[in-house]
């Protein structure tokens, strides 16, 4: 792809001191971050109790994981298709294809899957619906960088995780904490539903910035041709393929989470459910403020050193403590609420990669984008089938540690996460791709 900042951009033509532009939010595209907010909390109220939920229906662990595993599969498919399909369709048409998806699997889960516990409906259905949330979620994300100058990416890509986690898992499970004992595990699945629809019909409706409804992409370029790059491009540009391995890396431990924390919290430790609910909601409540945080930190003192020390050697002592400070304190939870949240603060620390990704390759910014989805949706994949293979023959204790040292592992890689010069010659075509004014002012040292 050959889309190149242009900070005359839509977004950018905003009136300069507009109270959103201010705060690092594009005005032009308000409206979508509202609406992916609205649907992450609906794709979230399922995050906190959906494996205990399964389990008393009658399904094992091991299937419970395999579930997971294969809705983080069909997610990470869709999270690598995300920036070839922006660049061949423009970001609204894919993110109209995301909710459409979530819509119709979501209904066959409800009115087929779950009445019958069948498994292989529910492989399909649900796993089918991993396909929906990441063309969704990182169609808009494309847009957000297509069209914001990089100067202010940091900003603008936190707010897009701000939306994000504050809906997967943050109120999403603060919702279920409520409404499960009041409706129904079951009933409240059929209230995400209506959530999801609700988001993307006022995303889609509200956004009216031209440079989504467009194909992202030179006219003329193939559509196998620009599938292929987005996944050449790992090894094309090894900084890219870096840059994925560290995003797959960034929240595997998140949704692994999801798959034996709620047992392990209820059952080993002595909470409730609705505190479990509850403590995974503090988790991301702090999770979504750092995320601005760590937007702002990222563009003051470097995406790189930000990702490297906040995010990975962060979140590696936070698992850690996550593990033994509950374990010795038992179901204490004051001091529950307290390690959930700095693991929540730690996480955050990954934000910039977001505004990274594309800078590292601004003469193919939907192809780098594309890498950074796969790593995304690989997580997925990744924390539920380290979960499966690990939690049974080696238990919780190992399995953290397995998870810091990927986190540690992380902070190595972002030695490699060096920036281009502010105008890098393109050595495929030999044209210059252009920058934002001021980039060099957030290029890491």
């Amino acid at each position: 792809m050959t889309v190149v900042m242009d900070p005359a951009s839509s977004a950018d033509r905003a009136p300069r001191r507009h109270r959103l532009d201010r705060v690092g939010l594009p005005p032009a595209l308000a409206w979508g971050y509202l609406g992916v907010l609205i649907f992450m909390i609906g794709d979230g109220v399922e995050s906190g109790y959906l494996s205990p939920y399964l389990l008393d229906e009658g399904l094992t662990k091991q299937q419970v994981a395999l579930l997971f595993s294969v809705y983080g599969a069909t997610a990470s498919i869709a999270a690598w298709c995300s920036g070839a399909l922006c660049d061949l369709w423009g970001p609204r048409r894919v993110m109209t294809l995301g909710l459409g998806i979530w819509v119709a699997f979501q209904t066959a889960l409800l009115l087929l899957a779950l009445p019958t516990t069948d498994f292989s409906l529910l492989l399909v259905s649900y796993g089918l619906r991993g396909l929906g949330y990441p063309l969704f979620a990182y169609g808009f994300l494309i847009w957000v960088t297509a069209v914001t100058p990089r100067r202010r990416l940091g900003s603008a890509v936190g707010w897009f995780w701000f939306a994000f986690t504050g809906g997967l898992p943050t109120l999403g499970s603060l919702v279920a904490s409520f409404a499960v004992p009041r409706i129904g595990a079951y009933s409240t699945l059929w209230l995400a539903l209506g959530l999801v629809a609700a988001g993307g019909a006022l995303a889609l409706l509200l956004v009216r910035e031209p440079t989504g409804r467009r194909r992202l992409a030179p006219a003329g370029e193939r559509p196998l041709a620009t599938l292929v790059g987005s996944l050449a491009i790992i090894w094309r540009r090894p900084r890219i393929g870096a840059g994925a391995v560290v995003r797959a890396i960034n929240t595997a431990p998140q949704f692994g989470f999801l798959v034996f924390l709620p047992v392990f919290f209820t059952e080993t430790l002595g909470f409730t459910l609705s505190e479990w609910l509850r403590l995974l909601s503090a988790m991301f409540a702090t999770n979504i403020f750092f995320n601005l945080v760590f937007g702002v930190v990222g563009d003051r003192i470097g995406w790189q050193r930000t990702v490297a020390w906040c995010g990975g050697v962060g979140c590696a002592v936070t698992t850690l403590l996550l593990h033994y400070g509950t374990v010795a304190a038992g179901d204490n939870f004051p001091l529950a609420v307290v390690l959930v949240s700095l693991f929540g603060a730690t996480l955050a620390g990954y934000v910039p990669l977001s505004a990274l990704m594309p800078s590292l390759a601004p003469d193919h910014k939907g192809q780098a984008m594309s890498a950074l989805n796969l790593g995304a949706g690989a997580s997925t994949f990744l924390g539920p089938a380290l979960v499966g293979l690990l939690l049974g023959p080696l238990g919780v204790e190992v399995l953290m540690w397995v998870f810091a040292a990927l986190y540690l592992t992380s902070a190595f890689l972002t030695a490699f996460l060096r920036l281009p010069p502010p105008e890098e010659t393109d050595g495929e075509t030999g044209t210059t791709a252009c920058v934002a004014p001021g980039a060099a002012a957030v290029r890491d040292a």
